[in-house]
Order: structure tokens, then C-alpha cells, then sequence
């Protein structure tokens, strides 16, 4: 939205009108208004040749609870915002304007919220303003008192505790600080049980699990995750880095044999991350109203599960990249997360009877280059609100190798955008990878609403013709333009 100067000028001429009311008041005894005071600080958290990561942490110095933000600055030209998070962004020319996202809206007095985002060029933000005001405070709300008389409070002094390291085969948390100590000391062959309620913060385990002796991690599913970040100094590629909050819901980090079951995770950059975490079952969670990815299984997080799961409302932020279910990582990010000869290896993955969509804005399955050997059976997939960014217009893309993919329902319905029900890619990453070949498809049922072209769009054909894809006639398609699929059917 562009500035409004009329407007700031109105709300700055109010702010100083209630400033002198509240000072004739003062002078007369009266009682002054309790009030939210709102200041907002930038910081740059990572920085590249042609950009840089950064944020604002709104602060509220008042004595009463804020309950909606808005931060508005400009950036100089040749410099533009290319994504953010924790926030709502429109933008006017080179003013920017973020206002709250429904989990961070509220701030306490004394407290803090939270969003960032990324910038293309060099250029830093300049006139800021919170809620119409400048940055650096006096951003005021008043309300009229409810009594007449005076009294002070004294300042709130954070009381520090100290959560015991949990033991015993059985954790019970009720409270954010109980889960993290919990994710903290885990040990093989425990289960965390979380009771009924809200948590949140930054939740992240490098603790791993065994075969004979995994740990759970489970809750009703109004046991709620919300991590309210990214905050912090971000390292180059993402690990558990002190003083650095990735804003990830649930982040296993080097962290195998884990089970995470009932639990739902939302408002959050991320909703559930797996990395170097093989042998993850995830089992009956709700991922919901998620910036980005709702589930990722990242850096060769190999023969994990999920399962009986529903994930809804994904990329709100970054439609883009606001997938399902990730399956691996693309190549442009294997320097990150190749770690097994250079290659995301998230092999033998079955994402099974899940409920994926609507408004998924990515696809609600990517399967990326260098994995193999999948299965994904018996899902629901809800096509409403694909975004058709970043080339998402299907289910589910597929750039592995040698994946099942069978018993899955696929519908579409406006809105959104849509191309195929299942689409199939080959990416030239390496002549050892027989990317996008060798894939089957059987027993799908597939309703394209009359927008999508095939219910299986196979685009790999003579690269693949040493390791053919393969789709058959049990497939079936209704409200389809063109057809079941564009390759021949095997009977």
C-alpha cells in the first residue's frame, strides 16, 4: 500500500492531542491513561553479495497489551524485498508495509514480536514508522482509566527458572519450557507426552534415537506448536546455531528414530523439518497456516513415514514454496544439504493416508531430484488454492526415481491454478541419477474439474527410455481436457 500522508498527519496530530490531554490531566491530579507503546528495531541477520536477510522486532514499552501492529518503511532504489514471513506484506513502488500475522498480533507490555524477510540489493530500510508513528517509540494507544485513583506498577522483572532436566521412561510437559528441556536431554526408548495446550518458542532436538529404542513425542491434537520466530543470526546453510531461532515448528536435527504423533503444528516459517534424521515416522499430526513448507524430510532423511496426517494452508507467505510434503531438496541446495556424496539421498520415504490440501499453494507432494524408491499410497489430495507459483499447478511433481505411487484421489476446484493431477520431470543433475524415470502409477482416481489437462503428465520419455515411467490402466480421470496420461497405458 502506498503512504498516506493525510493520514500519519492525522493519527500524529491525535497522538499529540492526547499527549496534552493526558499532560492538563497530570496537572490537575488526574490519573493518566494506561497506554501501548509501540517501537520497532531493525536488524540484518545474514548478509550476501546481492542481498541480505533481516528483521524488526516490534517492543511494546507500555503498561497495556497492543493488539495489532503495522510497520511501514521504504527502500532506495535498485533494492526490493523478495520474501518474508511472520507478517502480512503489501507494497506501493518502494514503501513496504508488514502488519501482523494472526499469531504474532498481540504484544504484552514488555513483550516482543517478531518478522523478517529477505532483500534483493543493499539498500536498508528508511522511515520507519509502527503503527503511523516513528520506530523509535512513542507509538501510543490510550485508553480511558477505569478508576480515578493513582496508582503505579512498578516494572515487571522477568523472573528466571530453571526447568530440570527431565528423566524416566515417561516425560510429561505441560509448558514450553518443559518441551524444550525435554527435546534437550531425550534419550533412547523415552516418551514425551504433551498435555492439552498452547506452546510456544523454538522447538529442536539433536538427540537421535535407536532402532531397538526410538523416542515419541506425542499429544492430543490441541497440543499446539507455534514458534513465533526467525529471529537471530542465521549460518549459512541451517543447523542449531546459538542465538539463532530458525522458526521451524518441530526441527529434528541429526536426530533418527523419532516418533512424533497426534500433535498439531501451526503459525510457524516451517511446520515440521527433518534433517539427517532417517527413520522419522511422523503418524496422525495436523500441520496448518504455515509460511512456507508444512512437512520437509531434508538432508538424506532416508526410510522415515508419514502417515494418517492432514496438512492445510501452507506458503502463506512464500506461495511458491509453501509445499505439503517436501521430499529431499533440489539440486541449487545440495551444497547445503547433499550430504550423502553430495546428494540429499531421502530415500525409501512413504507418505501414506494422508488428508493433503486445501490451500496447499505449492504442490502437496514435491519429490526431488536424487531420492528413490518412495511410495506414496492412499492419500486425499484437495487441489484448491495451488498457486500455480513456481511452476506449482499439480499433486504431486515427481523428480525421483523409482517411486510407487498408487490408491491416491486427487480433486481440483477453483480456486487456484492447475495443469496435470501428477506431473514427472528430468533434471540433468548427473549422468548416475536417472532422474524422473522408473516411476509407477496405479489405481489413482483423479478429478481434474475440468481445468487440468492429463491426470498424469509424464515429460520423461527419451531421457528415461533406459528406465521407462510407467502408468496403468487401473489409473482413472474424470473432467479431464485431454486424457488419463500422454504416454501409452500398460494393460
Amino acid at each position: 500500500m502506498s503512504p498516506r500522508s493525510s493520514s500519519r498527519r492525522a493519527v500524529f496530530l491525535g497522538a499529540v492531542s492526547i499527549s496534552a490531554a493526558v499532560a492538563v490531566t497530570a496537572a490537575l491530579g488526574e490519573p493518566a491513561a494506561a497506554a501501548a507503546n509501540l517501537s520497532a528495531a531493525f536488524a540484518r541477520t545474514s548478509v550476501w553479495t546481492s542481498g541480505y536477510g533481516g528483521g524488526y522486532t516490534v517492543t511494546n514499552r507500555g503498561d497495556t497489551a497492543a493488539t495489532g501492529w503495522t510497520v511501514e518503511f521504504d527502500l532506495p532504489a535498485g533494492s526490493a524485498v523478495s520474501s518474508s514471513w511472520s507478517s502480512i506484506r503489501t507494497q506501493a513502488g518502494r514503501h513496504y508495509r508488514f502488519t501482523n500475522a494472526t499469531f504474532n498480533g498481540t504484544v504484552p507490555p514488555g513483550g516482543t514480536a517478531n518478522f523478517g524477510f529477505n532483500v534483493a540489493g543493499t539498500g536498508l530500510p528508511t522511515g520507519c514508522t509502527v503503527n503511523g508513528l516513528p520506530c523509535d517509540g512513542d507509538g501510543q494507544v490510550t485508553t480511558p482509566p477505569t478508576t480515578t485513583t493513582t496508582t503505579t506498577t512498578p516494572p515487571t522483572t522477568p523472573t528466571t527458572t530453571t526447568t530440570p532436566p527431565p528423566t524416566g521412561e515417561i516425560v510429561d510437559v505441560s509448558t514450553a519450557a518443559q518441551l524444550q528441556a525435554a527435546l534437550a536431554n531425550a534419550a533412547p526408548g523415552q516418551a514425551i507426552r504433551l498435555a492439552a495446550g498452547t506452546y510456544r518458542g523454538s522447538f529442536v532436538t539433536t538427540k537421535a534415537g535407536t532402532a531397538a529404542k526410538p523416542i515419541t513425542l506425542s499429544g492430543p491434537a490441541n497440543a499446539v506448536l507455534i514458534n513465533d520466530g526467525p529471529s537471530g543470526d542465521a549460518p549459512d546453510c541451517p543447523a542449531p546455531t546459538a542465538g539463532w531461532d530458525s522458526g521451524y515448528g518441530l526441527w529434528l536435527a541429526s536426530a533418527p528414530y523419532w516418533t512424533l504423533r497426534g500433535f498439531t503444528v501451526q503459525d510457524s516459517k516451517k511446520g515440521i523439518v527433518a534433517d539427517n534424521s532417517p527413520h522419522t515416522t511422523i503418524d496422525g499430526v495436523t500441520v496448518h497456516h504455515i509460511d512456507e513448507e508444512g512437512v520437509h524430510f531434508r538432508r538424506s532423511s532416508a526410510d522415515s513415514v508419514l502417515k494418517n496426517s492432514t496438512i492445510t494452508y501452507t506458503g502463506l507467505v512464500q506461495p511458491g514454496y509453501g509445499e505439503g510434503v517436501y521430499l529431499g531438496s533440489a539440486n541449487s541446495n545440495w551444497g547445503c544439504h547433499g550430504n550423502s556424496g553430495g546428494v540429499d539421498r531421502g530415500d525409501r520415504i512413504q507418505v501414506l493416508d494422508n488428508h493433503i490440501g486445501p490451500f496447499i499453494a505449492a504442490e502437496p507432494i514435491d519429490v526431488k531430484e536424487g531420492t528413490s524408491d518412495g511410495v506414496i499410497r492412499g492419500n486425499t489430495f484437495d487441489g484448491r488454492g495451488i498457486s500455480g507459483q513456481n511452476s506449482a499447478d499439480s499433486w504431486i511433481d515427481v523428480k525421483g526415481i523409482g517411486y510407487t505411487i498408487e490408491g491416491n484421489t486427487g480433486t481440483f476446484a477453483p480456486p487456484g491454478t492447475f495443469a496435470n493431477g501428477y506431473e514427472n520431470h528430468n533434471t540433468s543433475t548427473s549422468p548416475s541419477f536417472d532422474n524422473g524415470c522408473g516411476n509407477v502409477w496405479r489405481n489413482n482416481k483423479s478429478d481434474l474439474g475440468g481445468v487440468g489437462d492429463y491426470a498424469i503428465k509424464i515429460s520423461s520419455v527419451a531421457k528415461c527410455a533406459a528406465n521407462p515411467n510407467v502408468v496403468y490402466a487401473s489409473n482413472t480421470v474424470t473432467n479431464a481436457r485431454s486424457g488419463l496420461t500422454n504416454i501409452p497405458v500398460t494393460p
